[in-house]
């Protein structure tokens, strides 16, 4: 797909990504292009192997009319969630199924040599047993735990990441890696792959991650925002009313240091991260399910403020702390639906996510199938 300049060209291939088969007549009503550029650009389409012929439409008189319809196995997409402790890469094809994934554990703290050389060996891994080679690859997305300008693809002043401010991913990855390297925060990724897996007709969504820390990814008028440089839906770092605990960042109050899961587990016993407090939940700790459902409160008053300037019709709740059962969900419904006027409470949903895991992989992915279809 990165070959594919041509203007109009991603104009013909978004009409086809449907996976109806179509006839140049119709992609020239559907698009509005002249019968010579589409013409063109199918051919291009052909040439490239994205598209490919789909028998024939019937005759209206004449020659019946061929159709075609999106190879999505053309090319692959590598897709790299990058957490704080672990690693998950996966190959997509191009309507962001995958094919084949690897998980490991991998300390961010290793810095980026470590964690990015990993990253190529565990996609060249897939790549070979999939019996493609890099060359195949339409793009890679990749998603780091920590705040990152979009334009440049560069980490910047992340909290959990020693070594990783201003370190230049998209250079390090593209020196073995073919196609267009996309890099975003793990919660705009996470908000992508919902949208896209679970959500593709809501116009309006806001993705919220309670795990370790605390994050948003906000889709507005059904595209991801990030703001100006990318900080869009940091919402850990908001200050919660009433609290002075100090933050990592610095600051005090802040939503990631009175109700994340690590600020959780430093007030209960047995629990150091948010797995051993979704177990407590589930095993009916009283302490431990207070505690989540306060959290949820702390985290819903922040989002009612939210729901007033972005009204989302949906909000959806992922995260490893997501799993403790409906108290932390149930918390967050009551201060939202307390503090936000009914005009915008009226339709909202506020669900706990579907797509588990795969939505950060799902997302990575369609960072590069976005970028492509905006850049042709």
């Amino acid at each position: 797909m990165s070959d594919l300049g041509t203007a109009g060209t991603g104009a013909v291939l978004r009409l086809l990504l449907d996976g109806q088969p179509r006839t140049r007549a119709e992609l020239i009503d559907l698009s509005g292009l002249a019968r010579s550029t589409v013409t063109g650009r199918i051919e291009e389409l052909v040439a490239a192997g994205l598209v490919v012929p789909s028998g024939e439409a019937a005759s209206t008189g004449g020659r019946p009319p061929a159709r075609f319809r999106f190879n999505p196995t053309a090319r692959l997409i590598l897709a790299a969630d990058v957490g704080a402790t672990h690693l998950s890469v996966a190959l997509t094809n191009l309507t962001g199924d995958i094919l084949d994934r690897s998980t490991m554990p991998l300390n961010i703290a290793e810095g980026p040599e470590a964690v990015l050389s990993a990253v190529v060996r565990a996609g060249r891994a897939l790549l070979r047993s999939a019996r493609r080679s890099v060359e195949d690859l339409a793009g890679t997305g990749v998603g780091l735990p920590g705040p990152v300008e979009h334009s440049t693809g560069r980490p910047n002043h992340p909290p959990i990441m020693p070594g990783w401010d201003s370190y230049d991913v998209v250079e390090r990855l593209s020196r073995e890696l073919a196609g267009p390297v996309l890099v975003d925060n793990d919660v705009n990724i996470m908000a992508l792959g919902e949208h896209a897996t679970e959500y593709a007709d809501v116009e309006h969504l806001l993705f919220v991650k309670v795990a370790t820390g605390i994050g948003a990814g906000v889709i507005s008028g059904g595209r991801l925002h990030r703001g100006a440089q990318g900080a869009a839906g940091d919402i850990g770092h908001i200050q919660a009313p009433g609290h002075t605990e100090r933050c990592r960042c610095g600051n005090i109050g802040c939503l990631e240091a009175v109700a994340s899961a690590a600020a959780i587990a430093a007030h209960l016993e047995n629990a150091t991260t948010s797995r051993d407090i979704v177990e407590l939940v589930r095993a009916g700790n009283t302490i431990a399910t207070q505690a989540v459902r306060q959290a949820g409160r702390e985290i819903g008053t922040v989002l009612a403020a939210c729901v007033s300037l972005l009204n989302p019709s949906v909000i959806v709740v992922g995260g490893s702390l997501s799993q403790a059962g409906d108290s932390l969900l149930a918390g967050i419904r009551e201060a939202i639906y307390a503090r936000s006027l009914p005009l915008a409470t009226t339709d909202l949903r506020v669900v706990t996510a579907r797509s588990g895991q795969d939505a950060a992989l799902r997302g990575a992915a369609t960072l590069v199938l976005q970028h492509q279809l905006t850049a042709n």
